[in-house]
């Protein structure tokens, strides 16, 4: 039985599909920005959401909405430090931390943090320096070394250069000593690409599924749900469930969202669907 796992947690693959509760903690986050900025109002959603069910607690403390200004480590450090050791002792359910900088990775791990949310879309060796010596998560999210603002061109097609990514991705981590277990891959809706690329990956889930390795889909009200739907603010959430439907029918293990408790539910009927 293959799992995304490493040390204090374990999550079996195939079994269900896990649930990655958002917490934003930043003022300009592009959904939920500016909900939680203050240590209670944070403690209180992260106890919400292990309540309504979330698996993983996703804390950020970097906004990457289109036009975003750029947080630097010491920033984010300033951010999360108030909240951060209060969190990881608060919650019975591992912690994960959304950062591409190896000085926070350390910092969170040093702080009860489990696993390392990372979109930065390339290998950092003292990133995986870090991973490897604490045995924690890394989710390694492909995003054509782009950001959400800019769409690539990609030859073969989207599909394609995500599968491409994610071999060589593994292929590093694994010559770095990292297990394959400790991997989480995310295709990275919403960076990179264009909104048919994005429906071309939930589309194409199966495709992108490793039978060895966790996969996540983190699509939640992002703009690919805005375009599909035609709706905005809190109504995104119906589009929402419709496409981590289709993610979970294709394979995903774990979905990234914002409505905890909405996608618990939808996820367990899916289940019931698809993984019997």
């Amino acid at each position: 039985m293959y799992s995304f796992s490493g040390s204090g947690f374990s999550f079996p693959l195939g079994k269900r599909t896990y649930i990655m509760g958002i917490l934003n903690i930043t003022a300009d986050s592009f959904f939920d920005g500016g909900r939680y900025t203050d240590v209670d109002s944070q403690l209180k959603r992260a106890d919400e959401m292990r309540l309504e069910g979330a698996d993983i607690i996703d804390i950020g403390a970097q906004s990457t909405r289109p036009g975003h200004i750029e947080k630097t480590a010491e920033e984010e450090i300033k951010l999360l430090s108030p909240v951060l050791k209060k969190l990881t002792e608060s919650v019975d359910v591992p912690v994960s931390v959304d950062t591409y900088y190896p000085e926070v990775a350390e910092y969170a791990l040093n702080n009860g943090v489990k696993i390392i949310n990372d979109v930065s879309g390339v290998f950092n060796s003292e990133m995986a320096r870090l991973i490897r010596e604490y045995n924690a998560g890394w989710v390694i999210m492909h995003s054509g070394e782009s950001d959400s603002s800019t769409e690539i061109e990609y030859e073969n097609g989207v599909v394609s250069a995500v599968n491409l990514f994610f071999d060589q991705m593994t292929e590093k981590c694994l010559s770095y000593g990292i297990s394959i277990n400790q991997i989480m891959l995310d295709m990275g809706i919403g960076f990179g690409k264009s909104n048919e690329d994005n429906l071309e990956l939930i589309r194409n889930i199966s495709r992108l599924k490793r039978e060895n390795t966790a996969l996540l889909t983190a699509l939640s009200c992002k703009r690919v749900i805005k375009n599909a739907s035609g709706a905005s603010g809190e109504d995104l959430l119906y589009g929402t469930l419709a496409a981590n439907t289709a993610a979970i029918y294709g394979g995903t293990d774990f979905i990234r969202v914002h409505h905890v408790k909405e996608n618990v539910f939808a996820a367990k009927t899916a289940d019931e669907l698809f993984r019997r």
